[in-house]
């Protein structure tokens, strides 16, 4: 098999896992609402207003990122959205270890990495803004010879 073409499919799959897992957290906000993000955000002084964007974050990123739309863009917002979520309601998991010996922080980690790598090596070719630049490039080109 050519190895751009499994390069490009181990960017797809990366996005919809990274994009799929975040998905979950987003999707529970909309059923159960971002009341108790409001809770901890004003635990630690800042406006519970703030809470309205893990719609954002966590539902608007995470939905691009899978497709295939504006992924880096989209990458960064989510990366930032979960650092800062992570940091404020388990950052004192950097500091030790678990029961189980492991990094108490490593879920946090990969939420917080897993994304800028999404925003590091871009979609590839299986993203829906590489098939809707195609078929611009493609108008284009049919407008020009019709001229």
């Amino acid at each position: 098999m050519n190895e751009e073409i499994l390069a490009d499919a181990g960017k797809l799959a990366l996005r919809l896992l990274a994009g799929g897992l975040l998905l979950f957290h987003g999707v529970d906000k909309m059923l159960h609402g971002p009341g108790h993000v409001q809770t901890d955000l004003l635990e630690h002084g800042l406006p519970g207003l703030l809470a309205y964007g893990v719609y954002v974050g966590e539902v608007v990123a995470p939905l691009c990122i899978m497709a295939g739309i504006w992924t880096r863009f989209w990458a960064v917002v989510y990366s930032l959205n979960i650092s800062f979520a992570t940091l404020l309601v388990h950052g004192a998991d950097f500091l030790h270890l678990a029961p189980t010996g492991g990094w108490a922080a490593e879920l946090w980690a990969f939420y917080m990495a897993t994304p800028m790598a999404i925003a590091l090596l871009g979609p590839g070719r299986y993203a829906l803004a590489r098939a809707s630049r195609q078929r611009r490039v493609a108008a284009l080109a049919q407008r020009g010879r019709s001229l």
